[in-house]
Formats: C-alpha cells, structure tokens, sequence
C-alpha cells in the first residue's frame, strides 16, 4: 500500500516546503519523484537489506551529516526543520520531518534544480545528488515510478 500522490502533495509536501521557505513548484515534483522511487510512495519505511529511513529513504549517516556540517550554519532554517523532528529515527514515521530533510538534503546541491515539468532532469538530478553514482537506482525507473506513484489519476 503507498500513500495516495494527492493527498502526499496536499498534505505533507507543499506545508512543510512553505513552513521552511522552501517551496517550488520543481521541489515538489523533485521530492514526488524521490518518494516514489526510494519508498515506491510509503510502501516501505525501511530500506529492505539497508539503513535507509523514511518515504524519502534518508540513510542515517547522511541525516546526521545535514546537522553537523549544514544545517548547523543555517540557523534560522534549523529552526523550522527542528519544528518537525530532530534524529534520523524519526524518519520512518514522521512524514514531515523526512520530507523537510529530504528537501535540505537536495538544498545542498549547488546545481539549481531542473523545471518541474522536466520528469526525464528531475531523474538526473535525483540520481546524480539523492540515489548518486554508488546507488542502484536508474533515471530511467525514476521516470517510471515517478508516473506509476506520484501522478494524481
């Protein structure tokens, strides 16, 4: 069972990127495409044979390293990320705080984020910047479950 893409948006998607000042029309599509690729959109909330936490699949190493070496030098958005949560533990049942560390997570990147109607850049990206080089994941089936979970019927 996933979580149905509307109510994902609706609900937790575009709140919590306006709550921190982070909300774009292609961060929405990016962070729709990274839950339906890394969790098929909340089938799993735990990486099966691996550490990664949450719909957006955030490995605890790589949640601990946002705090300690970015978000420690950006106050003011801390801040509102720790309205959510605070430990990589969270992850699994707070959507909100796996979604604000997802969106943090792709603020680091310095390339700007490709167009939301761009489906084939927002895969690149993801691949290039969330599943990287090391991961098992292709574009090709980010594109595919990008419209299999995250397009609203």
């Amino acid at each position: 069972m996933s979580i149905h893409p509307g109510q994902l948006r609706e609900y937790i998607i575009r709140p919590v990127l306006n709550r921190i000042g982070l909300y774009s029309e292609a961060a929405e599509e990016l962070l729709m495409l990274t839950a339906a690729t890394e969790s098929l959109c909340g089938k799993f909330v735990h990486q099966v044979g691996g550490p990664a936490l949450g719909i957006f699949q955030m490995e605890p190493r790589t949640h601990d390293d946002i705090w300690e070496n970015f978000l420690k030098y950006k106050p003011a958005l801390a801040m509102h990320v720790k309205t959510y949560g605070r430990i990589s533990q969270q992850l699994p049942g707070n959507l909100y705080y796996a979604c604000a560390m997802a969106r943090v997570h792709y603020l680091r990147v310095p390339e700007r984020l490709p167009s939301a109607m761009d489906v084939d850049g927002l895969a690149r990206y993801w691949k290039d910047h969330y599943n990287t080089h090391l991961g098992a994941g292709q574009p090709h089936e980010a594109v595919e479950n990008y419209q299999r979970f995250a397009v609203v019927d």
